[in-house]
């Protein structure tokens, strides 16, 4: 009798370990949705810089640090949700790190950085980081051709802001107290890095205590385990990811400057990395909406950064250079008008979007193509394929070849 309630009893206690464990992920699984949710909701209006909708997401943004027991950062100190906030003025301009001080005929945008910390008294600082504006109504920047909708954002990047929240909530763990944590929702990106531009020539705290940089830019469509980290070129260290993504198909880009948010901190010599689950049809559009996210995946890509904070440690991470691409410094004269699989690692660009009355659509283009040349040169990968782009000139007309269900196919393209 004695020996079958001791079963009895391991039983239930299983079964109780097991249902909070479920529990736990619930919760952790909710969070991450109604962040998402809330900030990727109409009422935010596409969270364009400079409009209210980017204001009113800033105040969530805050507010949520504030819950969390974060330290204000943003600049003034202050324990009010001001604190948190890095306000400054950016003006249009083409290039990604340009904040030129000749401001005549430019349009001034007030933007709004939001930056808390958690303070271990650790030598080093790890940033956290990812932007949470958007397009508001499409009116720079969408590949959407009907009339002004609102660009809700769900993925890019509400996705990478909620990323960034679970980790402000789990590193507070004495466990991850080796190293201190600044969290910075980043604003602006779209229109330019502006927000980790600005940060990072004006920074709230000592970027030579930094030790490292992780950037969340669209990390809510992880599918068939597969997904991008560029900069890992910036520091030795990130081999590691190697002991956190068994598992997963890991697309790796080793160069430091890229379009999203960690190429201001590489500028300033802080190793910085971006995780990014792919590139998909809504990008840019109206259509990237709530229902479409996979909340599981984010829970799961912010549990690989916190399993690589415990591998790294609170060292201060080597900074390396990387080679950069010869495309970061082509001017485009034309544009093939099609959205790139950024996850494609074999031969080729393959072809993951077709911009409607662009030169692709109207050339017979479509999705799924390999790109594996233009003209007389080779396409095999993403980087020639930028580089063969900026030798064509408007109105030139060329022979693409692609591989379509594995059959080359000859496509005469001409330029607009």
């Amino acid at each position: 009798m004695l020996r079958a309630f001791s079963y009895l009893l391991l039983i239930v206690l299983l079964i109780s370990c097991s249902a909070k464990r479920n529990i736990s992920k619930q919760l952790e699984f909710s969070k991450i949705y109604q962040d998402v949710k809330v900030l990727s909701d109409d009422e935010m209006k596409g969270r364009e810089v400079g409009t209210a909708g980017e204001k009113k997401a800033a105040k969530y943004i805050a507010t949520r640090f504030k819950e969390l027991g974060l330290k204000p950062m943003g600049g003034s100190g202050e324990t009010n949700l001001q604190g948190y906030f890095q306000d400054f003025v950016a003006y249009e301009s083409a290039h990604p790190h340009d904040m030129a001080d000749d401001t005549k005929d430019k349009v001034p945008v007030s933007a709004r950085n939001v930056v808390g910390f958690i303070d271990n008294n650790a030598p080093y600082t790890v940033v956290v980081g990812g932007h949470y504006d958007h397009l508001g109504f499409g009116s720079f920047g969408s590949l959407y051709s009907g009339p002004a909708e609102i660009h809700n954002g769900a993925d890019d990047n509400a996705s990478g802001i909620a990323a960034m929240l679970y980790l402000a909530e789990v590193l507070q763990d004495t466990k991850h107290s080796f190293s201190n944590y600044l969290f910075i929702a980043f604003s602006g990106e779209e229109k330019g890095l502006w927000g980790s531009n600005y940060w990072t020539k004006n920074p709230t705290f000592p970027i030579e205590n930094l030790s490292y940089m992780i950037n969340f830019d669209m990390v809510g469509r992880l599918e068939n385990k597969k997904f991008a980290v560029n900069g890992t070129g910036t520091s030795p260290s990130w081999t590691k990811l190697d002991k956190v993504t068994k598992g997963y198909e890991v697309v790796k880009s080793e160069s430091g400057i890229g379009p999203s948010d960690h190429s201001s901190f590489y500028l300033v010599e802080v190793p910085a990395i971006h995780f990014f689950t792919g590139q998909h049809e809504d990008y840019h559009k109206p259509t990237d909406d709530l229902e479409k996210v996979n909340m599981e995946g984010i829970l799961r890509i912010s549990n690989m950064i916190v399993a690589l904070v415990q591998e790294l440690g609170g060292s201060k991470l080597a900074f390396t250079t990387t080679k950069e691409e010869q495309s970061n410094a082509t001017v485009f004269k034309v544009t093939l008008g099609v959205i790139p699989d950024y996850l494609f690692s074999e031969t080729g660009m393959r072809i993951d979007g077709v911009r409607e009355g662009k030169t692709a659509a109207e050339a017979g283009i479509e999705k799924g193509d390999i790109v594996i040349r233009m003209g007389e040169r080779e396409i095999v990968d993403m980087n020639s394929y930028m580089e063969a782009l900026g030798a064509f000139e408007p109105g030139e007309t060329i022979d693409v070849v692609v591989l379509r269900k594995g059959v080359e196919k000859t496509i005469k393209v001409t330029f607009q």
